[in-house]
């Protein structure tokens, strides 16, 4: 069974940066899909970043390109997200995922079958 582990939420001012972790356990593969997530109070869990489990071509939404970037260390089963230069739009619970029963990249939520349990990012203005 997969297991998945969120740190580094926090608080921060605007224009700040923070670095989230994701520490997976359990069977993965190379290629296993990843996401990252987010969910703001009252909204539906968004996008923000999908990319294979070892290594490959993240993709970012829109609205986090050039301010968000995802990383890995395999040695360590870990993934980063750094996100610099936040706004207060980008407050929320951050999730990351897996989905373990394909190996196609996807920015939709409902196809992820593994998740962390989320770490908090608040952006003062």
């Amino acid at each position: 069974q997969v297991q998945l582990v969120e740190s580094g939420g926090g608080l921060v001012q605007a224009g700040g940066s923070l670095r989230l972790s994701c520490t997976v356990s359990g069977r993965t593969v190379s290629n296993t899909p990843m996401g990252w997530f987010r969910q703001a109070p009252g909204k539906e869990r968004e996008f923000v970043a999908r990319f294979p489990w070892s290594s490959g071509t993240t993709y970012y939404t829109d609205s986090v390109k050039g301010r968000f970037t995802v990383s890995r260390d395999n040695a360590k089963n870990t993934v980063y997200l750094q996100m610099n230069n936040l706004k207060p739009e980008d407050t929320a619970v951050y999730y990351c995922a897996l989905r373990t029963r394909s190996s196609f990249l996807s920015t939709r939520a409902s196809d992820y079958d593994s998740w962390g349990q989320g770490t908090q990012v608040t952006v003062s203005s």
